[in-house]
Parts: structure tokens; sequence; C-alpha cells
């Protein structure tokens, strides 16, 4: 059942607000992380003014650039993609270390199984910057 189905012409409302509000969260959630890596891990503090300019500046370019919106996200995920792997890889191997994690270290195979995943991700960001690179 679709959600036209359920919600009539009020999908489009309700779908908007929805992507709205996982977005903001996923924002919240990325920059507040980012700020524990920053302060906890790296000793090293960005200001708020800052931190929010720059998080909001790409999206502010988009709308004053007047790119089209759906090809600017997929772009930006692809980009994103990319960056992935510095975050997975010092997470897994924070995650395994007793010393830094102390009682909640991962179990061997969830380090296994997220190494794993890592991996799929490297191949698959390969696989993408080859076909960008030399075609299909």
């Amino acid at each position: 059942m679709t959600l036209q189905a359920v919600l009539g012409s009020a999908a489009n409302t309700v779908f908007a607000l929805s992507l709205l509000a996982a977005g903001l969260s996923s924002s919240a959630v990325g920059t507040m992380s980012g700020q524990v890596i920053m302060q906890g891990f790296l000793k090293y503090h960005i200001p708020v003014w800052l931190r929010r300019g720059l998080t909001m500046a790409p999206a502010l370019v988009v709308i004053v650039a007047g790119w089209d919106p759906t090809r600017t996200l997929v772009l930006s995920q692809v980009v994103l993609s990319f960056g992935l792997p510095f975050a997975i890889v010092p997470l897994i191997l924070f995650t395994r270390r007793k010393d830094v994690m102390g009682p909640l270290v991962n179990s061997r195979l969830a380090t296994l199984s997220a190494s794993a995943v890592a991996v799929l991700i490297l191949s698959l960001n390969a696989f993408l910057l080859h076909q960008f690179l030399w075609g299909k």
C-alpha cells in the first residue's frame, strides 16, 4: 500500500515534512559526532559559528546558483560515499581496542562484520571511480 492510498492528497506534504525531519536529524547527529571526535580524540575545537557556516554553505551555494536539486543531491551522495571510509575505518579500529572502549569493546564477530562492510564500501568506491575515469 502506498502513502498516497493512505493519506490521499496530504501524502506529498507528509512525505516532504518527513524528508525534512530526517535531513535535520541526520545533520544534527553528523555535526555532534564530528564535534565529539574533534574535541575528544583530536583535542581540536572549531567555533560553533564556523562549524554551522561550513555545514550550511554547500546548500546555500546550490540554492543561489539555481542548480538542479535532484542531480546535486545524487552528486553529493557520490562525493559523501568517498568520505565514508575515512569515518568507518577509524571507527572499526577504535571500537576493537579494549583500552579505548573498555567493557564496550566490539567482539571479533562484530569487528569482522564491520571490516567486511568497509571492504565492500571501498570496493564499490573503487568500481565507481573506475567507471568514472575509464568508462564502462
